[in-house]
């Protein structure tokens, strides 16, 4: 397992100050964000970007999310930027919230998955934003990051998570910055904007309603068969060790998952009570875990109704329930 020491909890100033030179030599950082915790390399490094891949098991035709520490940075990775990207990110930045354009000059193929697109993003976590800023302040450009977990398996929103996925991958003088639980605790959403109406490319917790309230456009969903390759666009992802079924009554020793006010039955262990669907989020992928840790077989969750992030909750589930487990 990883060195206690490359775990950093508390993080100072002079904590990101070194995270970021950690970054700027080639080396790989793991932050929380709102969403989940991310693995991040320089954008514009090649061979920290392979690391990257490496570490996680990831295709190299999988593209990667660049972080910013504003929408300022946009104009370095993007081009042909609508003015209805400008008022969502303007609206929806820092936040859950993943936009992708036509790719500027600094977006290569190793980082694209050889595309001519590129998905950006502002993150909304005080130490992300605070590894961001002194990044820049270093020459960075910007910090790819996917999710911090070997590729297919369920996110991670802990520093424990983190650990246990990319401890033993980890190199010395890669670092891991501990904030806590993540907030949002599933991915951002991502939003297509090389055309001329935004498109959903993966549901999030910045919903239709609200894109379409902002932009006062149409938008339309190619979660089912989308145009562009983006994070956790597979059929299966997402996925625990155990099986994962959905909306049927659970048995004796199988995992539960679902809103506090369905009951479970007699011998049947219950992993999460949501009493909302953003608490449903929050607490979705590290249940998941549990489930795992405690050696289940089988997991049972009962879907959120309705619009909004139990969308979202619905999509991660539909992938970590397939039965083609990566």
């Amino acid at each position: 397992m990883v060195l206690v020491s490359r775990i950093i909890s508390n993080c100072s100033f002079v904590d990101l100050e070194n995270a970021a030179n950690s970054l700027k030599s080639g080396s790989l950082v793991t932050f929380p964000t709102e969403t989940v915790y991310g693995l991040g390399a320089d954008a514009c490094n090649a061979d920290a970007i392979a690391r990257i891949y490496s570490v996680k098991g990831r295709p190299t035709n999988h593209p990667l999310i660049v972080h910013l520490a504003s929408i300022d940075a946009l104009g370095d990775w993007a081009k042909d930027v609508p003015a209805y990207a400008i008022s969502l990110a303007r609206t929806f930045w820092p936040g859950p919230m993943t936009l992708v354009f036509n790719r500027g000059v600094l977006a290569g193929d190793f980082l694209t998955g050889g595309q001519d697109s590129v998905g950006v993003r502002v993150p909304n976590h005080p130490i992300a934003l605070g590894l961001l800023e002194a990044f820049a302040k270093v020459g960075g450009k910007g910090i790819a990051a996917p999710s911090a977990n070997r590729f297919g398996n369920v996110s991670p929103t802990s520093m424990h998570a983190v650990n246990e996925e990319l401890g033993k991958y980890l190199a010395e003088g890669d670092q891991m910055l501990d904030g806590g639980e993540c907030d949002v605790g599933i991915e951002s959403t991502i939003i297509d904007c090389s055309g001329d109406l935004p498109k959903i490319l993966r549901p999030g917790s910045i919903s239709v309603q609200m894109i379409q309230d902002n932009t006062k456009l149409i938008v339309g969903s190619t979660v089912d068969s989308p145009a562009i390759r983006v994070s956790g666009s597979l059929a299966s992802h997402y996925a625990p060790e155990a099986t994962v079924l959905l909306d049927q009554p659970p048995i004796k020793g199988q995992g539960f998952i679902a809103m506090a006010d369905i009951a479970a039955g007699e011998g049947v262990v219950r992993l999460a009570s949501p009493k909302s669907h953003e608490e449903f989020a929050r607490v979705l992928y590290s249940a998941l875990r549990n489930a795992d840790e405690r050696g289940l077989e089988t997991v049972v969750v009962a879907q959120p109704k309705g619009d909004g992030i139990a969308v979202a909750i619905r999509d991660r589930l539909r992938r970590a329930s397939s039965v083609n487990h990566i």
